[in-house]
């Protein structure tokens, strides 16, 4: 009963999958055909071929600058941070007042979650003052539904136009760091003049802030803290028996306080800060009537051995290779890294910033092009060693040397998926062409290695060609498609760091569809041009290659005999 329903099963079933299989089937077999058409010509006229080709590979070469560089894709946060820097010595209340401002303004914006602030950054006192004080302020937007670039763009936007009302107000925009990497612009100007120096990064930071492709321009000359500084006169502190040390330490006890004991209170230790009344160090006044030898029968004031001035001390002092460094750094808005550079230096070389000062672009530009040599040389070295490998497998060197022939060609594809799909040349970009050269030169092999299998059996080369081309046809376009829907996915840019991802995929795709597509036809091509060999010398090297595996086929027999 099992037998006759299957049976059954069996009649029904195979005429319908037989059916489905020539459906499935029909676009193969005119590909087949087409292919095989178009073929015997291309062979017919190899230089047309190869000038075409040529050609599509120029015009790549001449396409990658309009791509772009970047160091890394952008990669969608669910948050970014906006710092707001007031100017020196604005009090914290000030501060606050803008971060609420801010709060109050955009914290109900389509698209945000959340929005909290922190006014004031630690204390002066800090490792780095120039990234604290009561003069900065820190907000952190949370997006709704883990936001993407677009409309975090749009919302950075936004907060500026609001900041545009507050003209002395410095403003940066960062994500959190999930990658270690500078400032996208950073532009570092190098002299020994201080002055020459200053009006340098002034005058270039003026100039990247009129330039609508840059935001959240910053610059280490710029105007830094207030400061009161103190000059001793030691000749006359001398002659009334102080010296500078005890005078330095009774001012700093006296005006930021020194602590003298600590009062325990439900088992914790609270200190005890003893310093002058807020009356006694309001102005430079109070100070300068300090009494520097407390205790003394003749009390001396600090204007007595000392002078005491206002003034404003420098942000930040940079050095490199001992020399001063002046640094303008920026964000970038609607342009690539790779463009920015050059803007740069085309802006700089219509406008010199100043005699004796030099300029270099540092920041994820500096990275970006030492990142770009190191995977350069990987790709090279890529390419040298599937060359041995062709090479030792082959036992020839021209056939290998043919079969890189796809690598260009792969470029092509790879360039033309990036210019359709907007994306600039990355570092994800060149780890996608490394991973090409194993690819593509895959299908080049099959297809060599049937043609030389042909040829060894006394066919003809023209013919060999053509029908290796036919027989290899199918594994190449089962196994090149395989390799396109399993990259399908990334490209497709979704989940978490799909955007890191998917330029790899997109360059992979790109590369293995034209290269595919081209293979089939210049492979051919390049090795009946550069294949001088006789038909007789493969037909004498399969002969070879038969006697030498029938003694060990005789061998193996007898040992079973045996």
């Amino acid at each position: 009963l099992v037998v006759k329903l299957w049976r059954g099963v069996v009649r029904v079933v195979a005429p319908l999958a037989r059916k489905a299989s020539d459906l499935a089937m029909a676009p193969y077999a005119r590909a087949e055909k087409g292919y095989l058409r178009l073929l015997p010509g291309a062979l017919r006229r190899p230089w047309l071929v190869l000038g075409l080709a040529a050609a599509a590979f120029v015009a790549t070469l001449l396409a990658v600058p309009m791509l772009g560089a970047d160091l890394i894709p952008q990669l969608a946060q669910d948050r970014f941070e906006m710092t707001v820097k007031l100017p020196a010595g604005t009090p914290l209340a000030q501060t606050d007042g803008l971060v609420r401002e801010l709060q109050l303004k955009h914290g109900k914006d389509d698209g945000i979650a959340s929005l909290y602030g922190v006014s004031g950054s630690g204390t002066r006192l800090d490792a780095n003052p120039t990234e604290s004080g009561e003069n900065i302020g820190k907000l952190t937007v949370v997006m709704a539904g883990g936001g993407n670039e677009k409309i975090e763009a749009a919302q950075t936007e936004r907060m500026r136009s609001t900041m545009a009302a507050h003209p002395g107000v410095q403003v940066d925009f960062a994500r959190p760091a999930l990658f270690s990497f500078s400032t996208p612009l950073e532009v570092e100007l190098r002299g020994q003049d201080l002055a020459e120096l200053e009006r340098a990064g002034q005058k270039l930071a003026a100039m990247l802030r009129t330039n609508p492709h840059y935001a959240d321009v910053k610059s280490t000359v710029e105007e830094g803290f207030p400061e009161i500084q103190i000059r001793f006169d030691q000749e006359r502190a001398g002659a009334l028996g102080l010296t500078t040390r005890q005078i330095a330490d009774v001012i700093v006890k006296k005006v930021r306080g020194d602590v003298a004991t600590r009062y325990s209170f439900r088992d914790r230790k609270i200190d005890v800060l003893v310093r002058a009344q807020q009356s006694d160090r309001a102005s430079v006044e109070d100070i300068r009537r300090l009494i520097v030898n407390p205790g003394s029968s003749k009390p001396v004031r600090l204007s007595s051995v000392a002078e005491v001035i206002a003034t404003t001390g420098p942000s930040e002092i940079h050095r490199a290779d001992q020399t001063r460094v002046a640094i303008v750094s920026a964000s970038l808005r609607d342009i690539d890294l790779g463009g920015a550079m050059r803007e740069v230096g085309q802006m700089v070389r219509a406008d010199p910033l100043a005699a004796g000062v030099g300029m270099h672009i540092g920041g994820q530009g500096e990275e970006l092009a030492e990142s770009v040599k190191a995977l350069l040389f990987a790709f090279g070295l890529a390419i040298f060693l599937v060359y041995l490998v062709m090479a030792s497998q082959f036992e020839s060197l021209l056939h290998p040397f043919v079969i890189l022939f796809t690598i260009p060609l792969a470029m092509v594809g790879a360039v033309l998926a990036l210019l359709l799909t907007g994306k600039p040349v990355s570092v994800v970009v060149f780890i996608g062409l490394i991973l090409l050269v194993g690819l593509v030169t895959k299908n080049a092999i099959i297809l060599i290695d049937k043609v030389n299998q042909l040829r060894e059996e006394g066919v003809a080369k023209r013919e060999a060609l053509v029908e290796g081309a036919r027989s290899r046809l199918r594994p190449i376009i089962m196994t090149t498609l395989c390799t396109l829907f399993g990259f399908l996915p990334l490209a497709i840019a979704m989940g978490e760091g799909a955007e890191v991802r998917a330029p790899m995929a997109i360059t992979v795709i790109g590369g293995l569809l034209v290269s595919t597509l081209l293979t089939l036809l210049v492979i051919p091509v390049v090795y009946d041009l550069l294949d001088r060999r006789a038909d007789g010398y493969y037909l004498e090297r399969g002969r070879r290659m038969h006697r030498r595996a029938r003694p060990a086929g005789d061998d193996q027999v007898a040992l079973e005999s045996a």
